[in-house]
């Protein structure tokens, strides 16, 4: 696939900038994802987008969202409002996505497993869900900041790897151009290429994609600097370099694993293993890939209930 996108580059300079600015000025500003409270602070001088739903004196339960090119806390959008009868959830946009900040920078994995500790860190004992890369991100913060008390963890496909080994710096490289890089991202995620992305590896039934939530992702992997966070995560530069394995059997915080049989990049096998050697719990959604949570909310919501002891 990126072998065709990058192909589909070799287009005259200047007709590509115009295509690239007239994609832009199409983009409407981003309206948050998620009904609730919305609220920003700031971390390292980059503004944080969260939204919080939800009795501020139930027992916290944060949710960190996968990162992909078009990742926001969107993730979550089927399962908040049910989790805010009995949490207090709290749902921030890792910066580089969704309404948080995107500088142009650099991004690492551990920039990212920085960010979740310290916004962590900020709550007394959560409990957390974790989506893919960040589910590693989160469990090598519980590990190694001592600020960081979590409850209980709930990990969504947990991956340490989902891009080339070693990290490719001449396809970072390429992304981050102001005309080439700009118009290779806009061909990642032009509409065909998010309908693909999303029956290849998303869901299971591309029924439950609804074309609101493909324009959703249309739009916020169009906003400005949008293509800076995903170009390291497709060049392999947030690929986690930790054994989830290990971090499991080391931690002391009660963990589940959720895994969606048919999932391909990260298959249940690799789930399997992990739970096994990280002496925690699997539980397995059928007919689901890599969005258990958006394909089977309802049942979703009710293993955070029966998992979680936090409420009790």
């Amino acid at each position: 696939m990126l072998r065709k996108l990058l192909a589909g580059t070799v287009v005259g300079g200047s007709a590509l900038a115009v295509a690239n600015r007239l994609l832009q000025s199409t983009a409407a500003d981003l309206p948050p994802a998620l009904d609730g409270e919305q609220h920003t602070n700031r971390w390292r001088g980059i503004e944080i987008a969260y939204t919080t739903v939800g009795d501020e004196s139930n027992p916290p339960l944060v949710m960190f969202h996968g990162i992909n090119a078009a990742g926001s806390s969107g993730e979550f959008r089927a399962i908040v409002d049910d989790l805010a009868e009995d949490y207090y959830v709290i749902v921030p946009e890792l910066p580089g996505f969704g309404r948080s900040g995107r500088p142009p920078l650099r991004y690492s994995a551990t920039f990212y497993q920085e960010f979740i500790a310290d916004f962590l860190s900020d709550y007394e004992e959560p409990a957390v869900v974790a989506s893919s890369l960040s589910a590693a991100y989160t469990l090598e913060a519980v590990a190694t900041d001592p600020d960081v008390d979590v409850f209980e963890l709930l990990l969504i496909c947990p991956a340490a790897v989902a891009g080339p080994e070693p990290p490719k710096q001449w396809l970072r490289e390429l992304f981050r151009l102001p005309v080439i890089g700009t118009g290779l991202f806009n061909l990642v995620v032009s509409k065909p290429s998010i309908r693909y992305f999303n029956a290849d590896h998303g869901y299971y039934d591309t029924d439950n994609v609804s074309e609101e939530w493909i324009n959703y992702e249309w739009q916020t992997a169009h906003q400005p600097n949008a293509r800076f966070a995903p170009a390291s995560f497709i060049s392999g530069y947030l690929n986690a370099d930790c054994d989830l394995a290990e971090l499991l059997a080391t931690s002391d915080v009660p963990t589940t694993i959720i895994w969606g049989r048919d999932a391909e990049i990260t298959p249940l096998e690799d789930g399997r293993e992990l739970a096994s050697e990280g002496e925690a719990d699997l539980i397995v959604f059928d007919n689901s890939m890599l969005l258990p949570h958006v394909e089977y909310p309802e049942q979703f919501v009710d293993l955070v209930d029966d998992e979680f002891s936090i409420t009790e």
